[in-house]
């Protein structure tokens, strides 16, 4: 049975991730218009529960209210949980959010296999146990295309390519487990281009991905034009968290979702040139001259403070070294008739780059403390 005053049940694992965490506050908002409200059981690690429930603090008292924070791992047997709570939540679970995934590309390979297959593996057990079950919404990656270039269709997954790292390799295998089930159990596979921060606010958790280069331009003198790596004219696939956020929450309530798998792009991705570009503009810098080859960039990038604010300058650039778009044919179609839109980016780079250039003075100023400090 519903929980009284909420119209569905939703599991949501990876909380507290940023991704996850955003996910979360647009399950409970209250103004959702034609989407009936959430109570939303999130499974968290022991080793994460306090921030979580920092998080969960956060948000108004109404909107807590439909929130219970299980101690758990996603990918551990049964979710980490006794038999009988197991039994318990899966009588009553509406829907799925499985976000819980690794990302960054320094994982070792038994934690990647662990958190991305296992995961999913896990998930899949617990999804058919539960007789209320409208659909599993599986979070995945685009980046699950691997070394593709060109134009990817959302029906494909295996079509030949190999995979630059041990993270697409378990994501890509953790979807095909998703889509040989589909037969049996209601799943919708969502793929987001490269995730960055809130459109409205800046907000991201980390520096990763184009945010090195964010850094690494912002960081330079302002009459110092950077030279960018990869390849200049190849799009770089941007969409930002909000947007994901709310796509996500749209697309698993839609009863035409499951059976099919959904591209979460920009339909106009810009240039790498045009992308730096902009950031350059925002931050008051001179816009960067040239691209240089990419094995010559690692070099530039691992320039002494660059490693305090960004986990991996490989990811990037094989990003950069691709040229690949996303097709979003089924997602275009369940957002139609909605104002679910991703912005394009020139509408919120500034926002982003004014957050980047907020946490870069925070941690200059820890910095310089910490080195200064005579205590230290």
């Amino acid at each position: 049975m519903p929980r009284p005053g909420c119209e569905e049940v939703v599991l949501l694992t990876g909380f507290p991730s940023f991704q996850a965490r955003r996910l979360l506050e647009e399950l409970v908002r209250p103004d959702r218009g034609d989407r009936g409200s959430s109570f939303v059981h999130a499974v968290v690690q022991a080793k994460f529960l306090d921030r979580a429930r920092d998080d969960l603090e956060a948000l108004p008292l109404e909107q807590r209210a439909r929130v219970n924070l299980i101690e758990g791992d996603a990918a551990a047997m049964d979710l980490g949980l006794s038999g009988r709570e197991l039994r318990a939540l899966s009588s009553e679970v509406d829907r799925i959010h499985h976000a819980a995934h690794v990302s960054y590309l320094g994982v070792d390979r038994k934690t990647a296999e662990h958190v991305n297959v296992n995961g999913v593996r896990e998930v899949l057990e617990f999804a058919r146990m539960c007789p209320r079950l409208k659909c599993l919404v599986a979070h995945s990656t685009a980046h699950v295309a691997g070394d593709r270039a060109g134009r990817v269709l959302e029906a494909e997954l295996k079509a030949g390519q190999a995979f630059r790292n041990v993270v697409e390799e378990t994501r890509a295998r953790g979807e095909r487990m998703l889509h040989a089930a589909m037969d049996r159990l209601p799943i919708a596979v969502l793929r987001p281009a490269i995730v960055v921060g809130d459109s409205t606010t800046g907000e991201i958790d980390r520096f990763d991905g184009p945010y090195l280069l964010f850094a690494l331009i912002l960081n330079a003198p302002p009459d110092l034009a950077i030279p960018i790596p990869g390849q200049a004219d190849a799009p770089l696939p941007l969409v930002p968290v909000d947007f994901v956020a709310r796509a996500a929450c749209h697309i698993g309530r839609d009863p035409r979702a499951p059976g099919r798998t959904f591209h979460l792009v920009d339909p106009t991705p810009l240039a790498a040139r045009r992308v730096f570009e902009l950031v350059a503009r925002a931050g008051g810098r001179k816009s960067p001259r040239g691209f240089i080859p990419s094995n010559f960039a690692r070099a530039v990038l691992s320039a002494p403070g660059l490693e305090r604010f960004a986990t991996s300058p490989r990811g990037l650039l094989e990003t950069l070294g691709t040229d690949v778009s996303f097709d979003a044919a089924n997602t275009n179609e369940l957002l139609r008739d909605t104002d679910i839109r991703c912005p394009p980016l020139e509408s919120y780079i500034g926002r982003l780059v004014e957050y980047v250039q907020l946490r870069l003075r925070e941690r200059r100023a820890k910095h310089e403390a910490d080195v200064h400090d005579p205590l230290g």
